[in-house]
């Protein structure tokens, strides 16, 4: 494994290098171009406002309606930043850095895992451990090799958001939590950045663009006052995402940052032009839907908003800076704890009971696609939302329990950290499937989790 890993970091370095090497020949051949144009007295010097290399890069877009010349220069001399640099913001930033943005910044403090390359595409095998912004920059310059990259391998902060966003003309929210979002927003209504947000899961997505024009738009907190609960918050290591979907809403996020950039709206704001506020509808994406794209019609600010109700605003930046806990805000999931410690066991002393074949229950309480990947031996799956939506009227339980297990048999709950199992184990008490204490029904610490790393590491943990 040393050695895989080694050679792994050998060809990533020498990835690297290659890039480096086609930037420093794209700037000697400039550089040639340059000279000879000087040397040839009959050609003059070079009068258009683009270099050659660039009409012949961005032609095909330059040609398009609306675009045009003064398009691509908008584009050029914009700056734009990425926070995130995973499934929506490597499509966004293939797209962005394909289009010829002046100044392409990409904020993440993550590092490549194996896990994100079905979906992360400016990513590779061999660049796994190396730091996301790292690595997209790498494959960024491969694809465009003529523009500026910003790499800030870190995550946004509210000690660090003004220092990092007011270098730039355009925020993309690439992140995949409220927290995120909500200071990513409240960044750049303080700062004046139009900000283009955009979230995956499953096989869903949407897309709304906020604070445009800056200070008339409304901003994330108009849209969502209130964070969801915490417990409904599942990220994609737990519910999943198909990679084409995170992918589709990357990409529509690039596509409104060039619509922006192309009309000058980043400009504006600065310019003190005045500008109709425009109806903000979010775009909802359903894969698997018979409609797949469909725009529902948002509220507009929202009058005393905390971050953007003017002079009525109690957000600063040094409250920003000094006072605000979005973690607090966005409330912290805290591990359920619902059972007396008798009422657990540990995942060695279930793999002696199962060795020592004891009539008992393993009931698996993930979900089915969970299940079908890795499971422990003699586990049967009941997914928790059958245990939640159990009514406990009248004395039916086949549903929660097979028919055939004999009455007196102890009842062991597992699931994947140690959660879900707490609360089945909990509901089957409440049912009375216990008789008063009788027969032992309990959950197993750690859940699969703790099954592989103290019993089987072959587990595939999921």
């Amino acid at each position: 494994m040393d050695k895989i890993e080694q050679l792994r970091r050998e060809i990533a370095e020498k990835e690297a290098e290659l890039v480096q090497l086609r930037a420093q020949l794209v700037d000697a051949e400039k550089l040639s171009a340059g000279i000879e144009n000087d040397k040839d007295e009959g050609e003059g010097e070079w009068k258009w406002p683009l270099a050659e290399s660039d009409y012949e890069r961005y032609s095909r877009q330059m040609i398009v309606p609306n675009f045009g010349l003064q398009g691509q220069l908008n584009i050029k001399h914009a700056k734009v930043l990425l926070v995130g640099a995973g499934g929506l913001g490597c499509p966004a930033a293939a797209y962005l850095a394909g289009a010829g943005v002046g100044t392409l910044g990409l904020v993440d403090g993550d590092a490549v895992e194996a896990s994100n390359l079905h979906r992360q595409v400016a990513h590779s095998t061999d660049r796994v451990g190396m730091m996301k912004v790292d690595s997209a920059v790498t494959y960024l310059k491969g694809l465009n090799p003529t523009i500026t990259y910003r790499a800030h391998a870190t995550h946004l902060t509210p000690q660090n958001a003004e220092e990092i966003v007011s270098q730039y003309d355009l925020v993309l929210d690439c992140t995949d939590h409220p927290t995120s979002r909500y200071l990513i927003s409240d960044i750049c209504v303080l700062l004046s950045k139009p900000l283009i947000s955009a979230s995956a899961f499953q096989t869903s997505g949407q897309l709304i663009v906020l604070n445009n024009p800056p200070g008339k738009g409304p901003c994330y907190r108009c849209v969502f006052p209130k964070p969801p609960p915490p417990e409904s918050v599942i990220g994609c290591g737990e519910g999943g995402i198909i990679g084409p979907v995170v992918g589709v809403m990357g990409v529509l996020q690039a596509l409104e940052a060039i619509k922006l950039l192309v009309r000058g709206d980043h400009l504006k704001s600065r310019a003190g032009d005045e500008e109709a506020v425009k109806q903000v509808g979010m775009l909802l994406f359903s894969a698997m839907g018979d409609v797949p794209f469909r725009t529902v019609r948002m509220r507009g600010k929202r009058k005393g908003c905390f971050a953007c109700a003017g002079d009525d605003s109690a957000l600063t930046l040094n409250e920003l800076k000094t006072s605000m806990d979005y973690i607090q805000f966005c409330g912290v999931n805290q591990p359920v704890k619902l059972l007396q410690p008798e009422e657990r066991i540990s995942v060695v002393e279930y793999e002696r009971i199962s060795r020592e074949s004891k009539t008992h229950l393993l009931l698996d309480v993930r979900e089915k696609e969970h299940f079908g990947l890795s499971n422990i031996r003699g586990s049967i799956n009941i997914p928790i939302g059958r245990f939640t939506a159990h009514r406990g009227e009248g004395s039916e339980l086949s549903d929660l329990i097979p028919g055939d297990v004999p009455p007196d048999a102890p009842i062991y709950i597992v699931c994947r950290v140690g959660n879900d199992s707490q609360i089945a184990t909990k509901k089957l008490k409440d049912l009375g499937v216990d008789r008063n204490g009788e027969r032992f029904i309990g959950d197993i610490l750690g859940g699969l989790k703790a099954w592989k790393a103290a019993v089987d590491p072959s587990l595939p943990f999921i």
